[in-house]
């Protein structure tokens, strides 16, 4: 079972500053529950299936902190060295 954890304003505050554009796409993906975490058994790894926010509904792979199949993981993260990317 998902635990949820209430965030704070300040908390939004500091990922908008941190994150600006980026962080308002992410959470329009999570509220229209466009990610799903897969586990694999035995080991307990995990990877996450994310479906863009294109009129296509692109499913994207994602494996955490290391990579993303999506077009703006190349674009933002290899090409421009920010720290997050959203379909």
């Amino acid at each position: 079972m998902l635990r949820t954890v209430p965030v704070t304003n300040e908390q939004l505050s500091i990922l908008h500053f941190l994150f600006g554009k980026n962080l308002e796409r992410a959470t329009r993906i999570l509220d229209q529950r466009g990610v799903k975490r897969i586990s694999g058994e035995p080991s307990g790894r995990f990877i996450f299936q994310v479906v863009g926010e294109s009129r296509r509904k692109e499913e994207y792979l994602c494996f955490p902190e290391h990579y993303c199949g999506c077009y703006s993981f190349f674009y933002d993260i290899v090409n421009r060295g920010e720290q997050l990317c959203v379909m």
